[in-house]
């Protein structure tokens, strides 16, 4: 079982439906492909809500895709961790994952 380890959160205006880990961005929508994401909500919320978005330590993230442990990582269209292609990283990979949907732990 992978754990977090939260060392800050803030919370913001929720302007969509927010997916527990999914990176967000910092208008409080889910993060897309060429966004900077601000961090990943530490649970579910609906939109208008007040989210609390953990933004720094090692948090679970669903991955989009197979990622090296090590690698830098940034959001998909969809918010998932994804190796950095081009853009900005959203932080490191802490595990691998060898496939789309399994959560790993990124430190930021």
């Amino acid at each position: 079982m992978k754990t977090e380890k939260i060392l800050m959160a803030t919370t913001l205006l929720a302007a969509a439906e927010l997916a527990r880990f999914r990176f967000v961005n910092f208008d409080g929508a889910t993060a897309g492909a060429t966004d900077a994401a601000l961090g990943v909500p530490v649970t579910a919320f609906d939109a208008g809500e007040q989210a609390s978005v953990a933004t720094h330590g090692e948090m679970l993230v669903e991955a989009g895709a197979a990622v090296a442990a090590g690698a830098a990582v940034q959001s998909d269209a969809t918010g998932r961790a994804i190796t950095l292609a081009a853009g900005v990283a959203a932080g490191r990979a802490r595990d691998a994952a060898t496939a789309a949907g399994e959560l790993i732990r990124v430190l930021r």
